[in-house]
């Protein structure tokens, strides 16, 4: 294997990381129209993610960086094809870190509805955002022969990739809801398992179409086991929540996007952005990758600072394992 396939698959994990833990970020922030009853409730799920939200993030980070350093041509076409989108995902991601620290900063009403109603749009858009951008990467978009897109922001809410756009939507809201159930205590722990079962359905429903359609399209052995893996995944946390395990459903409602995203990417290979114009025209792992030299620095970083990463991450997620309830949010806190 060629260090241009290594790097190939080690973005995807860092895009697979990012989906499986800012996945259930998003739900959580969407949840607080979907789930909360009252203010104390809407500050309990903020707190589930509270600790963790930002350091999430940092996949992203990480994953753009690679993208940028291992396959320079992929991230000018993919950042400049796809600018609109990524801009109105990148402003959707710092409103909402603002909103979840200014939220609290005044006890005024308006401003912390206000607050609250920027916490949900920013997570629902986003959610909706990336599984729009993927699928019209896996699809192919209008790359020509000097590799620079020459579509248009409306070439890209095609029905596959607006398709793409409502399972990343329902997947991460029902990611969501089983965390939330795993999170927390009481009442609010009955309703999200409620309502994870109901997501479970239209996501499975949804899911089942979108990689279908996938497969067929460009599938192959590989992509279909992925296939396969995520569908029976997704049905078995809703298995696991209808038996209150949500430990089991969570780590299920993970594998389900594990695996989608690891089809996405095998479907998508050795392409790393097909031209529907002409295939001759595709960026590869081959023409759009830098040098030997680059990838074997990158490699010895990655190496180096990855498993670092991933401890200190582990023990954040061990310090903030808890559950926690309207019972532990103080009166003052909660308005």
């Amino acid at each position: 294997m060629e260090l241009h396939d290594v790097w190939f698959v080690l973005i995807a994990v860092l895009w697979t990381g990012y989906f499986f833990l800012e996945g259930f970020d998003f739900g959580v922030g969407i949840l607080t129209k979907l789930l909360a009853r009252d203010r104390t409730e809407k500050r309990v799920l903020i707190n589930t993610i509270g600790p963790v939200w930002d350091g999430n993030e940092v996949w992203l980070l990480s994953a753009g960086g690679a993208t940028f350093a291992a396959f320079p041509e992929w991230y000018a076409t993919l950042f400049s094809g796809f600018y609109m989108p990524l801009l109105l995902i990148l402003v959707c991601l710092i409103v909402r870190g603002v909103a979840f620290e200014y939220r609290v900063k005044r006890p005024e009403e308006n401003w912390q509805r206000n607050w609250e109603n920027a916490i949900f749009w920013t997570s629902l858009i986003p959610a909706f955002m990336w599984g729009v951008a993927f699928g019209n990467i896996v699809r192919g978009v209008k790359i020509d022969q000097h590799f620079e897109y020459v579509g248009s922001f409306w070439d890209l809410l095609n029905p596959y990739a607006i398709l793409g756009g409502l399972v990343t939507l329902t997947l991460f809201t029902f990611h969501g809801t089983v965390f939330v159930g795993l999170k927390t205590v009481g009442g609010i722990r009955a309703r999200a398992r409620k309502l994870a079962l109901q997501l479970g359905l239209v996501t499975a429903v949804l899911a089942v179409v979108f990689l279908i359609w996938t497969q067929v399209d460009n599938g192959d052995g590989k992509s279909l086991v992925a296939v396969i893996v995520a569908v029976a995944s997704l049905v078995a946390a809703l298995v696991m929540v209808n038996a209150g395990r949500e430990g089991w459903a969570f780590m299920l409602s993970g594998l389900t996007i594990v695996a989608a995203v690891a089809m996405l990417f095998l479907s998508l290979f050795p392409n790393v952005m097909p031209s529907s114009l002409n295939d001759e025209w595709s960026l590869t792992v081959t023409n759009a990758s830098s040098s030997p030299y680059t990838l074997r620095i990158m490699t010895w970083c990655a190496g180096i600072a990855t498993p670092i990463v991933l401890l200190y991450q582990s023990w954040t997620y061990w310090v903030f394992r808890k559950r926690i309830g309207t019972q532990h949010i103080a009166a003052d806190a909660a308005h």
